[in-house]
């Protein structure tokens, strides 16, 4: 497997390497403990919390973005603006800005929490689980998207419609259609009617 930012070690103060961690949650949401990043993914998957955007432009388009070719889980496939886990005690408001920033260099001009979504999508492709209580976030971006290559092979802004056709047309990651349909109130009351969400 390739090394990609998703799954190398980081550099602690001490110069030893640190593992990704992830806070593991109960039904309910609330933490019980932590597990290594690739681990909590591995089949059968251990419930963590995550968090999952989804910005607008002024004409109501939804961000979208296509995972890097390099990323460990769901390569190349398209997805929404932004999505990651929060690191052990921080919080997913939090978590959500600063990994929309660091992946599209990017920072929403609005952002509001739109609820949570608990799902299980294995990954055939790679044989991982997304096990997650999802927290979600709806917003708007007013500035010029930069992309970090790494993170992101691609973006496009869509209308509701020209989102059906490329979901028909290409491949999506596996939770897509989980979290969006989650946050649709919180869309279309951010959005309004004429915006077709």
């Amino acid at each position: 497997m390739p090394t990609t930012p998703a799954t190398a070690t980081h550099s602690s103060s001490n110069g030893t390497a640190e593992a990704i961690m992830l806070e593991l949650v109960d039904e309910s949401g609330t933490t019980i403990g932590t597990a290594e990043k690739l681990a909590a993914h591995q089949a059968p998957g251990q419930l963590h919390r995550a968090f999952s955007v989804f910005l607008f432009d002024e004409q109501g388009r939804l961000l979208l973005q296509r995972r890097a070719l390099g990323k460990y889980h769901s390569p190349g496939v398209w997805s929404n603006t932004c999505c990651g886990h929060p690191y052990p005690g921080e919080a997913p408001f939090a978590a959500a800005a600063r990994r929309t920033y660091e992946e599209l260099g990017a920072s929403p001009s609005l952002l509001a929490a739109a609820g949570t979504v608990r799902y299980n999508h294995p990954d055939p492709a790679s044989g991982l689980v997304e096990q997650e209580f999802n927290h979600l976030f709806v917003g708007m971006v007013q500035e010029r998207v930069r992309p970090d290559a790494e993170e992101v092979g691609e973006t496009a802004f869509v209308t509701a419609a020209e989102l059906a056709e490329r979901h028909a047309a290409a491949p999506f990651s596996a939770w897509f259609m989980t979290v969006l349909d989650a946050a649709r109130p919180a869309i279309r009351e951010l959005t309004g009617p004429a915006a077709g969400w």
